[in-house]
């Protein structure tokens, strides 16, 4: 099976080379960029279009990691974790609404960085059975990775679909905060609630009014999803 090819961007070589040892170790092809405009750059390179996932620092040289970010998610829904020294509530948030998949706030273990990459490819690949999940008005097909509102495709990002999925494969059940964060983000995350608040604010806006309304908030519990 050929190797999948992760895409490390950070300026600072030493790091580079403490992830791209950890990840080789993990069978991964480690690809990296020293700054924004080489990340950029490398990813759109042909050679490079099957890249699976992509690892962005938030500070690098000639562009930093919201640019580079904005201009993947122009043409691409591969997952993206950002790392940054900054651990701020408002660096957090502004990632999220870029549509960034993970944020890691450095110094970030290697070992729980390729456990997390492991866990998004993990689910990102379960692409191999043709299951078709319905809620109302809103159809997500598995297989496709593909969600429909009264027929009309919406395009979320990679986190959004699978929080989408994991409510509609759980409508009128409700979910804590705390079980969404272990199911969705497929680890034991320590994180604060306002992590999945942000990603339900955002997919409530993508699916729009009417199917929006359907993801219930259950206050100071969770949330349930209801047709």
């Amino acid at each position: 099976m050929e190797k999948l090819k992760i895409l490390i961007a950070d300026d600072e070589a030493r790091m580079r080379k403490l992830l791209r040892d950890f990840l080789e170790k993990s069978n991964f092809t480690v690809i990296e960029a020293s700054d924004g405009k080489e990340a950029v750059d490398t990813f759109f390179e042909e050679t490079n279009r099957d890249i699976a996932l992509v690892v962005l620092d938030v500070m690098m040289p000639r562009m930093d990691g919201w640019d580079v970010c904005r201009e993947i998610r122009e043409y691409s829904k591969v997952p993206i974790i950002m790392l940054t020294a900054r651990g701020e509530e408002r660096d957090e948030l502004k990632g999220f609404s870029l549509g960034v998949d993970e944020y890691l706030t450095k110094p970030v273990s290697p070992k729980i960085l390729v456990a997390r990459i492991e866990a998004i490819l993990r689910r990102s690949n379960m692409t191999e059975d043709s299951e078709v999940l319905e809620c109302g008005i809103i159809r997500v097909d598995k297989s496709a990775h593909q969600v429909y509102v009264e027929g009309v495709p919406v395009d979320l990002s990679f986190k959004e679909f699978e929080l989408l999925t994991y409510f509609v494969e759980n409508q009128g059940i409700a979910l804590s905060r705390e079980k969404i964060l272990n199911n969705v983000w497929d680890y034991d995350y320590f994180g604060e609630a306002r992590t999945i608040d942000t990603h339900v604010k955002k997919l409530r806006s993508k699916l729009g009014d009417k199917a929006g309304e359907m993801i219930k908030t259950i206050r100071g519990m969770g949330y349930k999803m209801e047709a």
